[in-house]
């Protein structure tokens, strides 16, 4: 069974998505598992939106195999409440495969079983999640992250990322594939959040960083190193380092990456540029490395990509 744990004011889209996946999914398994929705308190649970949904009550699940935790505007109140961080608790020490979708991660953060974890959440909650749980190893720019028994996804629409990666875990390709065409989706998505915050929102609010990444973009086949950042800013490397996680969500080596790759994406899929030329002059230096990272990224290398805009 999959079990969706909702709470008051949870983000209707964190449960509904991968709930239509599984529901689309199961019409082409045997003996699919069945999904069910569960709160503390049993009934009609209202949304952010107003919409409600039926829930049951968190009675002994021994039948659930996997569990998806919903975020939304009712997550601080849910971090309070001692019954739905115990069930969390609960059912992760029984072995069950545990998800969250957005700000779930936070529930699943203060149960403690993402400590030491790689985990993922909305690319805005970043600052704050790093200040409150600086145990997990936060990558802010996934859509989704997967740590042994352990998932986690970006924000709303991620959490159907996720649900299809499970179904091909699960099922196979074919299925998710078929699913994904079903829901008229992407079978994977391409990119990480940064294509819907990019550099923009990697610059803070008061503007502190937003000079130094501006320089970074035009200066990528520097030597790019922790220092050489700390160095532009005034700042010691320790300290550094510190605020610019603090203040974006990042590490100044994935935000470094992360620009690379967006430069370099764009030329690979605008240009026809030797793919070793552009891994040379953004910094890449070579072709194997700037693969790896377009994987990371998009899940694709780049000859992939470069075929892909060829035909669209």
């Amino acid at each position: 069974m999959i079990g969706f744990l909702i709470f008051p004011d949870f983000q209707l889209l964190d449960a509904a998505g991968p709930i239509s996946v599984f529901e689309i999914a199961r019409r082409q398994i045997r003996n699919a598992p069945a999904v069910q929705v569960i709160a503390v308190a049993p009934g009609p649970v209202r949304s952010s939106s107003g919409t409600e949904m039926l829930a049951r009550g968190l009675r002994p699940w021994n039948g659930i195999t996997t569990l998806f935790v919903a975020g939304g505007e009712g997550v601080d109140a849910a971090l309070r409440c001692k019954s739905t961080i115990s069930f969390i608790q609960k059912m992760a020490s029984r072995g069950v495969r545990i998800a969250s979708v957005c700000s779930g991660a936070y529930l699943l953060a203060e149960a403690g079983i993402l400590d030491g974890r790689l985990a993922t959440t909305h690319w805005s909650l970043a600052p704050d999640f790093i200040k409150r749980y600086p145990k997990v190893k936060l990558e802010a720019d996934q859509i989704f992250t997967r740590d042994d028994g352990v998932w986690t996804s970006a924000g709303v629409t991620a959490g159907i990322d996720l649900a299809l990666a499970m179904i091909a875990e699960d099922h196979g390709d074919k299925i998710s594939q078929a699913t994904a065409r079903q829901l008229v989706l992407y079978h994977r998505r391409s990119g990480g959040q940064s294509q819907f915050s990019s550099l923009l929102e990697l610059k803070t609010p008061n503007g502190r960083f937003g000079g130094l990444l501006s320089w970074v973009r035009e200066n990528l086949d520097a030597h790019l190193t922790a220092e050489t950042l700390a160095e532009q800013t005034g700042l010691s490397t320790r300290h550094f380092v510190r605020t610019f996680i603090a203040e974006t969500g990042s590490t100044p080596s994935k935000a470094v990456e992360r620009l690379r790759v967006e430069v370099a994406r764009e030329r690979v899929q605008s240009s026809g540029e030797a793919i070793e030329h552009v891994a040379r002059t953004t910094g890449f230096r070579d072709p194997e490395r700037m693969r790896r990272a377009f994987i990371r990224a998009f899940g694709q290398p780049p000859q992939s990509l470069r075929r892909a805009a060829r035909l669209s």
